[in-house]
């Protein structure tokens, strides 16, 4: 008597698409973050419900400042359109070119060397986005329009003097409405992740 033997078929795992798809974390950052770390990392995710979801875990009136400042057209920067130039005439001589070149500059170096100055861990002593924000109204139409021109630009001269070089890259992007050059956001995306923001009306 003969006995067979049946060929045991491989049996295939089956696997739900819940259980193969990862989770994502999101991001985390330093406690008070600077602006540029929290734009940095929105604009480095590839679903905009991933970027509304990060903006919403920082949420913070400093960003929504820089926000309106540079979306809503109603705001109207009464700064000049272009590069920014130096406060003083040592400045004027000892560099060459303007502020805005020498923050670009800064900011290539830090790039380079892979060297930032993160966050809480910034040793350099510079001010902060977070910090400034209060300011901001000097610099736009309808927000203190008995200020001078010269003493208004000079105002704006020294907060970028006194910011982190990224924070400070921001600040002149925003007042030309460019945010979007170098980061990628738009205002649906924040319009989404801030619904309490009211767009238009301010100037």
């Amino acid at each position: 008597m003969t006995t067979t033997t049946k060929a045991k078929t491989p049996v295939k795992k089956t696997t739900s698409k819940a259980t193969t798809a990862r989770v994502t974390a999101t991001p985390s950052l330093p406690n008070n973050p600077f602006v540029f770390e929290v734009l940095d990392i929105v604009s480095r995710q590839k679903t905009n419900s991933k970027k509304v979801e990060i903006l919403r875990k920082y949420e913070h009136v400093a960003l929504k400042s820089i926000f309106i400042w540079n979306f809503d057209e109603s705001v109207i920067s009464m700064l000049p359109e272009g590069a920014v130039p130096y406060s003083g005439y040592s400045d004027q001589t000892s560099y060459s070119g303007s502020l805005t070149t020498k923050i670009s500059e800064e900011v290539r170096k830090m790039h380079e060397t892979g060297s930032f100055s993160i966050g809480s861990s910034d040793k350099q002593g510079h001010t902060t986005i977070s910090r400034e924000y209060k300011n901001f109204y000097h610099f736009i139409k309808g927000g203190n329009d008995s200020l001078n021109n010269i003493r208004r630009e000079t105002m704006f001269i020294n907060i970028l003097e006194g910011l982190h070089p990224l924070e400070a890259e921001i600040l002149c992007l925003v007042k030309d409405k460019k945010l979007n050059t170098k980061y990628n956001l738009t205002k649906e995306i924040v319009a989404e992740a801030y619904s309490d923001i009211q767009w238009g009306g301010r100037s």
